[in-house]
């Protein structure tokens, strides 16, 4: 019986078809209700009202405390922390020693030798390993993600996590406030009064407006929730359901869950020992119709990921040597595709042909079937040119889309296809029912693709400027 990672990879032969038969499926967004309205208005008011994220249930909080806390911080970052302060937060991009990236998440200042990482397990985890045996001197306290399936049992945690965005986000956040408040510069942090009560805030902008992430002890999350929903009433708030919540970032730029690329490689040995073998590495899937017998296919680098302008070779990092082999100009290059109207057509009437099997379903507002999600990029002459990892349709364009990443050659505006389905009529996924695959047409697009948060966001990482 294999009790962790490398045991499992062991067992398994091949990590490829491990991941790609997992019967995880989909990432889930626990807790949350799926809808509050619809997801079509829910949508429509992040970029038209104001719209409430409750991100309370489905990322780990990973408090990190002590001295060495910065220092750990900055060995494992691509990041600078030569200039992080308290009371700032910044996007926080851990690699392999192989230069590959592992996940991501924003680490929050909160104090002299405290920090908060809040995001996805993977970078949680690199943490943690980093932590446990590199001989720091931290505490570390994991606020784990809600599970999945509750089950009915009450779900509690130390924190409740919200965002208030949207154009109107700002006129909720001053009426709540009882008066004016300052609009620090981006991933700044503060305080503000909610029902009486002072709640931590980072200036924020998900939506392209002004707005803020804010938190505070899980017993008052009610009260505060109910105390914002009331003051944004006059000005078209929405609660948004976890139906929606994850395709903002279609608009917005961010490919969430790139594989960790941690399944290869001497160096990672005792990585993969100290993972268990229900670790988020060890029961991810792998969905699309990119397939490699070759995982380390799968693995991207930080400029792949739209992460180039974070890489700053003033410190020590693992993976700094073998970033520092690259050139960051012929790397691939985060875009996105707006797909094909007349093919999005025929994946939904395909549905409604009972005389031939249906193309791979394509659910809304998100149609990733997969943890983490790879279908191949081909261009007019046949050849692949990258993979798109990020997929669903948005109601405030109008369109489907999904985030990629591209050879550099392939130029804004140029029509390339995505193969949406997976080969021999689909794996062993628990989401992925018998179907054919389907090319389909699309446009090579900016990111974010958004024009208001083109235009308005802080320049960086999802803009792909340098921060």
């Amino acid at each position: 019986m294999a009790t962790n990672l490398e045991q499992l990879l062991q067992g398994a032969g091949n990590p490829v078809e491990m991941l790609r038969n997992s019967q995880l499926g989909a990432y889930v967004y626990p807790v949350v209700a799926a809808e509050f309205h619809n997801w079509r208005s829910e949508q429509w008011a992040w970029q038209h009202s104001a719209v409430l994220f409750d991100q309370s249930h489905h990322m780990v909080d990973l408090f990190i405390r002590g001295k060495d806390a910065l220092r750990l911080i900055s060995d494992t970052a691509i990041n600078s922390t030569k200039n992080f302060r308290v009371n700032q937060a910044k996007q926080y991009v851990p690699t392999t020693p192989y230069g590959h990236v592992i996940g991501d998440g924003i680490l929050f200042y909160l104090a002299e030798e405290e920090f908060v990482y809040v995001g996805r397990a993977p970078a949680a985890n690199w943490l943690m390993f980093h932590a446990e045996t590199g001989g720091y001197d931290v505490e570390i306290v994991k606020d784990d993600r809600s599970p999945s399936r509750p089950m009915g049992k009450p779900v509690k945690r130390i924190n409740w996590r919200f965002q208030i965005q949207g154009p109107n986000a700002w006129s909720v956040i001053e009426k709540l406030n009882g008066g004016p408040v300052e609009q620090l510069k981006f991933f700044n942090m503060s305080e503000m009064n909610i029902a009486g009560r002072k709640v931590r805030t980072l200036r924020h902008g998900m939506s392209g407006a002004p707005g803020l992430e804010i938190w505070g002890p899980y017993e008052e999350q009610e009260e505060i929730r109910a105390a914002i929903l009331e003051a944004g009433k006059e000005f078209g708030i929405v609660p948004c359901g976890s139906r929606a919540y994850p395709s903002n970032t279609l608009e917005s730029g961010w490919i969430p869950s790139p594989l960790p690329a941690i399944y290869t490689g001497e160096k990672l040995r005792s990585y993969r020992e100290w993972l268990g073998e229900d670790s988020y590495e060890a029961t991810g899937s792998i969905g699309g119709s990119f397939v490699s017998a070759n995982i380390e296919d799968y693995y991207l680098n930080p400029w792949e990921l739209g992460y180039g302008p974070f890489v700053k070779f003033d410190h020590d990092f693992h993976g700094r040597e073998a970033l520092e082999q690259l050139d960051p100009a012929s790397q691939r290059r985060k875009v996105t595709l707006a797909w094909n109207p007349e093919d999005m057509a025929a994946i939904f009437r395909s549905m409604f042909e009972p005389d031939e099997t249906p193309y791979k379903f394509f659910d809304l507002p998100l149609a990733n079937y997969a943890s983490s999600n790879y279908d191949e990029v081909r261009d007019a002459a046949g050849a692949q040119v990258g993979v798109s990892m990020f997929t669903g349709y948005s109601y405030n364009e109008k369109t489907a889309l999904s985030l990629a990443t591209v050879d550099p050659s392939v130029e804004i505006g140029s029509e390339v296809t995505v193969t949406w389905g997976e080969p021999d009529g689909g794996t062993r996924k628990t989401t992925v029912e018998p179907h054919r695959q389907i090319k389909v047409r699309a446009t090579v697009s900016p990111v974010p693709y958004s024009r208001v948060a083109r235009e308005t966001y802080q320049q960086g990482w999802r803009t792909e400027t340098v921060a």
